[in-house]
């Protein structure tokens, strides 16, 4: 008898040891399941399908045409411009040579001409009821006639609303007997790199077609590109035709509108660019509102801080956005920027040199907005009302051909920086058309192992200043160049203007 009490002794304290472990453990499961329930997912699985989101956008995705009528040479082969990269390019290529889709000759002095009509085919999508489409500028540009294919193949005639050539974005409207579905705008700065993103258009012409794909990079800037380039890059196949397309996240709104793709044979392969949705939506709204966009504009042309300019500065790190030229009675000169100043913090942010002109392009005109700018070593505070950036001041800084029938005026070599250069006498100016109020030195040879040569310098630029110090002879500038040598600068800054441009240039000296 005591020995099954001591059994039934042992085995109940067994049960409840179990009993205890079990329990500590649902309430260890219980507490993690609580904790990661609390937290906001961190990233999503692989979709069995994207047929849900596909469904429920594909209906705001249109299809665009545009139709140019444009004049040709007598004598001229017409030939039809069917969409680009098509497989009936090589196919039909010698019928067409031989047969013209030309129109009656027109009127007046340009009667004789024959016309024809160059068209072109893209994509779009509804962002109101009433028809109002998101498009590429391109898609659009010059167009005499453009016609929009529903997702329910009814075409409709559709109207300029605004366009916008630097961002690439335009506005279009289709009057329908019925409100239409639309797309909503997501938010493009919760996209990382290696989210889901779906592309749709119309590639090619051959209809709406659905490609996958993830965010391959952000902020990407384009090589031929404006200054308020600032691209989503996607995998999601995008070929011509998808211009003006959405690229949509997996809650079905925009991200994105599908503008261009890098491709060594006119194809995807792989690489594709998307303006981002915060960018497009702002812009959407000034051309539904005034027909323009309105940019923010400060008026000064101006580089990015790199590291070498960073050193001719006695700065830590490259930040910031160098100044080479302000523009005269702009917001900038009026708030008492000048030449040579490095803008560090605009608006309480740190400049990004590369992203100044997003920064500064995306204030509320006539705001008051503080900077902080680097000027002889000392930070000086500044206030700017943000101006309106007009089609007359898009200016950027860039050279201008050099003069032509150069004569050689007397030289000296500037043996720290690699060039040869000369007073800019009489004759020099004659020869150059320089006027008067130009002052400085004339490179006329430049050592092609120089990293002044690296950097673009060539005969007929002008070297303004040394280190923001005028100079106008070859013993001002090698001045100021032992100055820096002796303060261990390895690197110098200088002033360069060819034509009416400005540049900033930063050379290593010496064996530097």
């Amino acid at each position: 008898m005591d020995r099954i009490n001591t059994c039934s002794q042992v085995k109940a304290f067994q049960y409840r040891k179990n009993s205890l472990a079990w329990l500590a453990t649902f309430v260890v499961a219980a507490a993690v399941a609580l904790t990661l329930s609390a937290q906001p997912a961190l990233a999503r699985g692989t979709p069995e399908s994207f047929a849900d989101v596909v469904e429920n956008v594909m209906p705001a995705v249109v299809n665009i045409s545009t139709v140019q009528i444009v004049e040709s040479r007598r004598g001229s082969r017409n030939i039809p411009q069917l969409p680009r990269g098509g497989p009936w390019d090589e196919m039909f290529k010698d019928f067409l040579e031989q047969f013209g889709d030309q129109l009656p000759q027109g009127e007046g002095e340009d009667s004789d001409a024959p016309r024809r009509r160059a068209r072109s085919l893209g994509s779009g999508f509804i962002i109101k009821s009433d028809g109002l489409i998101v498009t590429n500028n391109h898609v659009i540009e010059d167009a005499d006639e453009i016609q929009v294919l529903l997702a329910d193949d009814t075409i409709l005639e559709a109207k300029v609303i605004g366009r916008d050539p630097q961002g690439d974005l335009a506005l279009i409207k289709v009057e329908a007997d019925k409100p239409l579905p639309i797309l909503k705008w997501g938010d493009s700065d919760k996209m990382r790199v290696g989210d889901w993103s779906i592309a749709i258009g119309n590639p090619f012409g051959i209809g709406v077609t659905v490609t996958a794909g993830i965010v391959s990079a952000r902020s990407r800037r384009l090589s031929n590109g404006s200054a308020y380039d600032d691209y989503l890059q996607t995998d999601a196949a995008i070929n011509r035709g998808n211009s003006g397309g959405p690229l949509i996240n997996m809650d079905g709104e925009v991200i994105g509108i599908n503008t261009a793709i890098f491709s060594p044979t006119g194809a995807s392969v792989g690489i594709g660019f998307a303006s981002p949705s915060n960018l497009a939506r702002n812009v959407i709204g000034d051309l539904q509102e005034f027909g323009r966009a309105r940019r923010g504009w400060l008026g000064v042309r101006f580089q990015a801080v790199s590291a070498e300019i960073a050193e001719s500065f006695g700065l830590e790190e490259a930040q910031g956005a160098l100044v080479a030229e302000v523009v005269e009675d702009s917001p900038a000169e009026k708030a008492g920027v000048q030449s040579n100043d490095v803008i560090l913090t605009f608006d309480g942010k740190p400049v990004d040199g590369e992203k100044f002109p997003l920064m500064v392009s995306a204030v509320e005109l006539d705001t008051k907005i503080k900077m902080t700018v680097l000027r002889d070593g000392k930070e000086k505070a500044l206030t700017v009302v943000i101006g309106e950036l007009e089609e007359e001041n898009m200016v950027v800084a860039s050279r201008g051909d050099g003069p032509r029938g150069f004569v050689r005026p007397e030289r000296k070599e500037i043996d720290e920086l690699g060039v040869t250069v000369a007073e800019l006498s009489r004759s020099v100016r004659d020869e150059y058309e320089l006027p008067e109020d130009i002052t400085g030195l004339v490179i006329v040879e430049v050592d092609d192992e120089s990293d002044a040569a690296q950097k673009g310098l060539r005969r007929g630029d002008i070297i303004a200043e040394v280190q923001q110090q005028p100079v106008e002879t070859a013993e001002e500038a090698e001045e100021v160049i032992a100055e820096a040598l002796s303060k261990d600068r390895k690197v110098v800054l200088l002033r360069v203007q060819n034509g009416e441009n400005f540049r900033l240039v930063p050379v290593r000296i010496g064996d530097s």
